[in-house]
């Protein structure tokens, strides 16, 4: 009767195998991670945003990075991070016609304040001065936007004649009412400098 029964060396020799439901064997298929990898991987499941409010600084804190990482890449002239209104061989152009001249626009804000004040301190010439002021700096804008506008599309269909020209006197009017020093991307050129005749 002992031919129905299995010797213990011949079950102890047969590797218990659990299968999974789908009849294969069970195994990892990858080696085990190290204690250091799993405290790493466990200290990033932590650091993971789960909340709504989580996930939202999270996102807030990226786009802080970005604009941050954006400013910078103005200040040093690096293209790669700039805004798409700003990349581009024309764009690049318009900044600097704009920045190598003299632009009564520039004048704008501060000449506005003094009219202001000069028109609040209830004198009646100070009031005549203050509209003479006012008049003679919005003519002055007036004329010199017209003379930027003029030179600069002359320019552009002679150096860029395939690109559209779209966009390019807004953009360059937009610059030249900003005092130079607080102009983003910053001015690479001086006043009066001759500019490149390629731009790539």
């Amino acid at each position: 009767m002992h031919v129905f029964r299995r010797s213990k060396t011949e079950s102890d020799a047969t590797p218990l195998v659990q299968e999974t439901p789908g009849g294969r064997p069970e195994g990892k298929g990858r080696p085990t991670p190290s204690r250091k990898e799993a405290e790493a991987a466990a200290k990033a499941r932590a650091k993971a945003p789960r909340t709504r409010k989580e996930i939202a600084a999270a996102e807030k804190l990226k786009r802080s990075e970005s604009s941050q990482k954006i400013r910078a890449a103005m200040k040093s002239g690096d293209e790669r991070y700039f805004l798409a209104r700003d990349k581009g061989p024309v764009r690049r152009f318009i900044r600097d016609f704009v920045d190598v001249r003299f632009s009564f626009i520039e004048l704008m804000i501060p000449l506005l304040i003094i009219a202001m004040v000069l028109g609040y301190t209830g004198n009646r010439r100070m009031l005549v001065i203050s509209n003479f002021l006012l008049m003679g700096t919005l003519v002055f804008i007036l004329v010199d936007s017209l003379i930027l506008r003029v030179r600069l599309r002359r320019e552009l269909i002679r150096r860029f004649p395939n690109e559209p020209t779209k966009g390019t006197t807004y953009y360059a009017l937009v610059r030249s009412m900003q005092m130079k020093f607080m102009r983003m991307p910053k001015a690479r050129v001086k006043i009066g400098e001759k500019l490149p005749e390629t731009y790539r």
